[in-house]
């Protein structure tokens, strides 16, 4: 048989007797009353004495302590100091007036996390500084294992927070106050304003960043939201960063804008030659030791400009490579690669030192630009950039199109190609210039092909008419610092010539000085005629065009030259013979003189010579073009013209 179940003990509170609940109320009057009367201040000490032993910094409480006791227990604590690390010229790290806590007391207890829902900090200063080594002071303690600490809200009133990173010449100083989260279950966010230097260079700050205390957690992405200025460049960084204090990974949308994108070469590193004023927007990103300026898009100067854009650095020197495109390419923005200002007049974009540079090269009675290129600049990176427009604005100059690849290696720079669509042919260019020694030695290799005559001058009005193709070579070398003095010792060759075509006739007899004719064509209209060549081969040497041939024939009038041309001097000395192949009582058959300089250029008779016949074009024989120039020539449909042959009588 089973034994039979004991009855199941039950356990219930006895009522406390009368001595027990008076002993009970005692307790608690007494807890009250410590709580109350208790001077915390007594406990200053051994919370400092935590604290250094849990961080190996020094830490004091200067001021009360005062603790609210509650499940949710509040201290308080004025005038405190915390420790800098032992390499700092500076003993203090942190301070603050007054500093508040939150803490919830049952987590604490019984599974020993500490959550702290709120800090409230009053006039805090916080010192941020990289150590010899590279490491910062923010680096302290043991940081093994996992935190059993979590912060949830920071409020800070009248906050300075400094940083300094003596290796990059960068010294911040910047006030923080405490603003409404954005979100609801956010930390509050902190409205910044300060100023310093960035790399040597003088900017102010402002703007809105999370919760410090995201910052404990590199692994979550800490939201900013910036706008920051350095003279007359300015920026604005709007996204979130990983772990900003190495900046390891962030994705941000950054606007960078200013007066001259030469500029931004003291702040970031990035060689540019002078432009207009810029202003561009982008995705920035890195990866790696490589910076990544993504699908930015903007106008410099009159022109708009977008593509991408990497820097990599940690290599000898920092590699730049872009593909830029633009769609509409204001000409006169690449005057900065020549060492000239752009344009300035009307609404053309440009900033006041480039005004005063074209106000002063406007008086100047040179043109060539004798602008220093910097050699420390291209001396400081490498780049591979590929621009190509596909529009160019040019009112003067009947230029297309462009595509440019550029390449610097330790200074030396090539362009491969530099190529423009011109008067719906082009002029395909390869220039190398090395950088290398003090003085540039600069080559150039030009290719011109198939460039319509009547589309060359588009703003004059007796080339309208005109029908030709125009094609040749030009290879020169120079040495100098500038395009004037690298013109200004140019060694080489230039020879370019024109096939079949037609031409205006009063250009022709004023051209002859066949004055009869040339008011006939003035007064009723102009005609054309047919060209059968024309051509030019120069030798260049120490900056001097040299004639070797110099023809233009037509069926109206041939004009036979010769002559110089100096690139050093700028100067024009050229003797042009015509030769009117028709019979005018009036026709003056005087050499005409292309003198003056290439920003005075003239265009005159030899009066001493008027009225003289001599048989000057007889004597000149057969004139052949350069065999040079043969393969650029474009000749036309049907035969050859009797260009190379005896001149016509």
């Amino acid at each position: 048989m089973n034994a039979a179940r004991s009855p199941r003990r039950r356990f219930a509170l006895r009522p406390l007797s009368r001595t027990g609940a008076i002993a009970l109320g005692v307790l608690a009057a007494v807890i009250v009353v410590v709580a109350i009367l208790f001077e915390w201040n007594w406990l200053r000490r051994p919370i400092e004495w935590v604290v250094e032993r849990q961080t190996g910094r020094s830490f004091h409480i200067a001021g009360d302590l005062d603790v609210d006791l509650g499940r949710v227990t509040t201290v308080r604590g004025d005038a405190l100091t915390f420790g800098n690390a032992t390499w700092s010229k500076v003993p203090t790290m942190a301070a603050a007036d007054r500093a508040e806590l939150s803490v919830e007391v049952f987590p604490l207890i019984f599974k020993r996390e500490t959550r702290i829902p709120r800090i409230h900090l009053t006039r805090p200063q916080l010192r941020l500084e990289s150590g010899p080594d590279g490491t910062g002071n923010w680096v302290f303690g043991d940081t093994s294992g996992e935190s059993r600490t979590t912060f949830r809200d920071l409020w800070i009133d009248d906050g300075r927070l400094l940083f300094l990173d003596p290796k990059t010449k960068t010294d911040v100083d910047i006030a923080l106050d405490s603003a409404k989260a954005p979100a609801s279950g956010e930390a509050s966010a902190v409205n910044v304003e300060g100023k310093g230097r960035w790399a040597g260079n003088r900017f102010t700050l402002a703007g809105q960043v999370a919760s410090p205390l995201a910052l404990r957690d590199t692994d979550k992405p800490y939201r900013i939201d910036l706008r920051a200025t350095a003279g007359p460049t300015r920026a604005h960084a709007r996204g979130t960063l990983l772990d900003p204090f190495r900046l390891r990974d962030f994705d941000l949308k950054l606007m960078l804008a200013g007066q001259n994108l030469e500029d931004l070469f003291p702040l970031i590193g990035v060689a540019t030659p002078p432009t207009p004023p810029y202003k561009l927007d982008g995705r920035f990103t890195r990866d790696g030791n490589t910076w990544h300026y993504d699908d930015f898009a903007g106008v410099v100067g009159d022109s708009d400009l977008g593509g991408s854009a990497a820097v990599t650095v940690g290599r000898e020197r920092p590699l730049l490579k872009a593909n830029l495109i633009s769609k509409r390419l204001d000409f006169d923005d690449l005057a900065g690669f020549i060492g000239a200002p752009p344009q300035t007049g009307g609404s053309e974009a440009s900033n006041p030192e480039q005004r005063a540079e074209a106000a002063a090269l406007a008086a100047d009675t040179r043109l060539l630009p004798d602008t220093p290129y910097n050699l420390t600049k291209l001396r400081a990176m490498d780049a591979d950039v590929r621009w190509k427009a596909h529009r160019i604005n040019a009112p003067s100059l009947p230029i297309d199109d462009m595509d440019a690849h550029l390449l610097l290696d330790a200074g030396l720079l090539r362009l491969e190609p530099l190529n423009f669509g011109v008067a719906q042919g082009d002029i395909r260019s390869q220039i190398r210039m090395d950088a290398r020694s003090d003085t540039i030695r600069t080559d150039a290799k030009i290719a011109i092909r198939g460039l319509d005559l009547g589309e060359l001058f588009p703003q004059a009005e007796l080339t309208k008419s005109a029908i030709g193709r125009i094609g040749g070579d030009m290879a020169i070398a120079g040495t100098g610092n500038s395009i004037a003095s690298i013109l200004g010792t140019a060694d080489g060759d230039i020879a370019v010539g024109m096939g079949r075509g037609q031409i205006s006739n009063l250009l022709m007899e004023l051209a002859g000085l066949d004055i009869a004719e040339a008011l006939k064509f003035l007064i009723t209209k102009d005609k054309t005629v047919p060209v059968r060549c024309a051509f030019g081969d120069f030798a260049v040497k120490d900056g001097v065009m040299q004639t070797r041939t110099l023809a233009f024939d037509t069926a109206d009038t041939i004009i036979v030259g010769k002559g110089q041309i100096s690139l050093k001097d700028e100067t024009l000395d050229l003797e042009m013979r015509p030769r009117p192949k028709d019979r005018s009582i009036l026709a003056l058959r005087s050499p005409l003189v292309v003198g003056g300089t290439f920003k005075d250029p003239s265009f005159r008779p030899d009066f001493k010579r008027l009225g003289l016949r001599g048989a000057v074009a007889v004597a000149l024989g057969t004139i052949t073009p350069p065999a040079a120039l043969l393969a650029t020539i474009e000749v036309g449909p049907g035969e050859d013209s009797a260009c190379g042959g005896q001149y016509a009588k």
